[in-house]
C-alpha cells in the first residue's frame, strides 16, 4: 500500500523502450542502464520480458543480480510458462516483482484473444495467484484498460485484488483516453473495487495522441500512486509517458504535495545516456531534456531572461543537471542579448560602439542561422580596425 503522497516511479525503458525498432540492448548495456536508473532513484525497474528470448532472459537475470535498492520487475503474459520463466529470471533479485496480465477491452477480448469475458476473469485470477507462488510482489496489468468498459474493468481488477495483487496497472495502451476520461476511470475503480485501498494503482500511458503525461498526472490526482514511464518518453509507436516530465511537473507544482525519489539533477545526464546507448536522438524541443529546453533566441525573451531568469524559465537548469541557460544569437536577437554575450567573452563596449556592433551583427545574422562567438570576435575586430 502506498503512502498518501509518495509517487512510485516504475521505469520501463529497458522493456517498453527497448521495443522501439533499432533500440535493442545487449546484456551488458541493460545492466549498465539499470544501474544508472537505480542511481537516478527509480523505484521499480522493468528489466524485460524473459520468455521472449534466451538473450532477454539472461539480461533480466543479470540485472536482478546487481540491483540492490530498486525493485526488479519481469513482464509475463497470463501464461504459466511465462510466469515461471519470469520468476526464474528474477530469483536472485533483492526486491523481485512479476508483472503479469491480459487484455480486457472488447477489442482485445473478442478480436485478439478470441475468448469471452468470463474467461478473462478466470485468467486474471489465475495469473496473479500463479505469480504469488514465486514472489510476494505481483503487479497485474489490464491491457487496453483505456478502452475497456469501466464496469467490466472493475470486475477484472477485483479478481486481481482477490488473488493477491500488490499493484494493479491500468494501461491506456493505445493512448486513446482524454485526461478527464482516464482520471474518472481511476476514480471508478477506487469506488467499485473492494480492497483496492490496500494495493497501489499504477498508470501506464502511451502517447499516440500526445496525452500520456497529462493522463498520468490526472490519474495521480485521482488516486494512482505509481507511474510507469520511460526516459525521454521512448516506447512503442509514439512512445510512453516521459519520466522527466512527470517528475518535474510534480516538483514544480509542489502545492499538489506529491513527492518522488528521483534525483532530478541527474535527469539530463540520464537522458543523454539513454539516447546514446539506444541510438535514439532526443528532439531539440523535448521538454526538460531537449537541447532547446533552456535556449532563448527571441530578443524579447532574451532580454527578460537576462534581467530575471524567472521571466521565461520555470525550471532552474541546474535542477535537471544542465549547466546554464543558453542565449542563442540569431536575427531575432536584440542589443541586450548581444551585449550579454560580448560580456561573456570579456568584451565591454560603450553605447555608441554597441550600436555599431549591433548593425554589423544584424548583417551577419541575416547570412547565418546562428551567430557564434567567432563571428562576434570578427565583428569587434572589424570595428576596432575602423576606429
Amino acid at each position: 500500500m502506498a503512502t498518501e503522497n509518495r509517487i512510485y516511479i516504475f521505469d520501463t525503458t529497458l522493456r517498453d523502450g527497448e521495443q522501439v525498432p533499432g533500440c535493442g540492448l545487449t546484456k551488458k548495456e541493460k545492466v549498465r542502464l539499470a544501474q544508472a536508473l537505480e542511481d537516478l532513484g527509480v523505484d521499480i525497474i522493468e528489466a524485460g520480458f524473459p520468455i521472449s528470448s534466451p538473450g532477454d532472459f539472461e539480461a533480466v537475470k543479470s540485472v536482478a543480480e546487481v540491483i540492490r535498492n530498486s525493485s526488479v520487475c519481469a513482464l509475463s503474459r497470463a501464461v504459466e510458462q511465462d510466469i515461471v520463466t519470469a520468476a526464474r529470471a528474477i530469483e536472485n533479485a533483492v526486491r523481485p516483482r512479476i508483472h503479469t496480465g491480459i487484455g480486457t477491452s472488447d477489442q482485445h477480448v473478442f478480436t485478439k484473444l478470441r475468448t469471452t469475458r468470463d474467461r478473462i476473469l478466470e485468467k486474471a485470477h489465475f495469473c496473479v495467484s500463479t505469480a504469488k507462488k514465486y514472489v510476494d510482489d505481483v503487479e497485474f496489468y489490464a491491457e487496453d484498460a483505456g478502452r475497456t468498459e469501466n464496469s467490466f474493468l472493475a470486475q477484472v481488477i477485483q479478481e486481481a485484488v482477490n488473488a493477491g495483487a500488490t499493484v494493479v496497472n491500468i494501461p491506456d495502451t493505445t493512448g486513446y483516453c482524454l485526461p478527464s476520461e482516464y482520471g474518472q476511470k481511476i476514480k471508478y475503480l477506487i469506488d467499485h473495487v473492494k480492497g483496492i485501498e490496500n494495493v497501489i494503482i499504477s498508470t501506464h500511458c502511451h502517447n499516440d495522441l500526445g496525452l500520456s503525461t497529462a493522463n498520468s498526472v490526472e490519474a495521480i490526482q485521482q488516486g494512482a500512486r505509481q507511474v510507469e514511464c520511460t526516459i525521454n518518453g521512448i516506447g512503442e509507436r509514439a512512445g510512453n509517458t516521459s519520466l522527466e516530465e512527470v517528475v518535474m511537473i510534480l516538483k514544480k507544482h509542489n502545492w499538489l504535495n506529491y513527492t518522488t525519489g528521483i534525483h532530478t539533477e541527474k535527469l539530463y545526464s540520464m537522458s543523454r545516456l539513454i539516447s546514446e546507448t539506444m541510438n535514439m536522438p532526443v528532439q531539440p524541443n523535448k521538454a526538460i531534456v531537449g537541447a532547446n529546453a533552456f535556449a532563448h533566441s527571441s530578443g524579447i525573451h532574451q532580454d527578460g531572461v537576462i534581467k530575471n531568469r524567472d521571466n521565461y524559465e520555470i525550471i532552474d537548469p541546474a535542477e535537471v543537471g544542465v549547466n546554464k541557460s543558453s542565449i542563442i544569437l540569431t536575427a531575432r536577437s536584440g542589443r541586450a542579448a548581444l551585449n550579454f554575450r560580448l560580456g561573456q567573452l570579456g568584451i565591454q563596449l560603450a553605447r555608441p560602439e554597441l550600436e555599431s556592433a549591433y548593425e554589423e551583427f544584424l548583417a551577419v545574422a541575416d547570412q547565418v542561422s546562428v551567430v557564434e562567438d567567432e563571428h562576434l570576435q570578427e565583428i569587434v575586430a572589424k570595428l576596432q580596425d575602423v576606429a
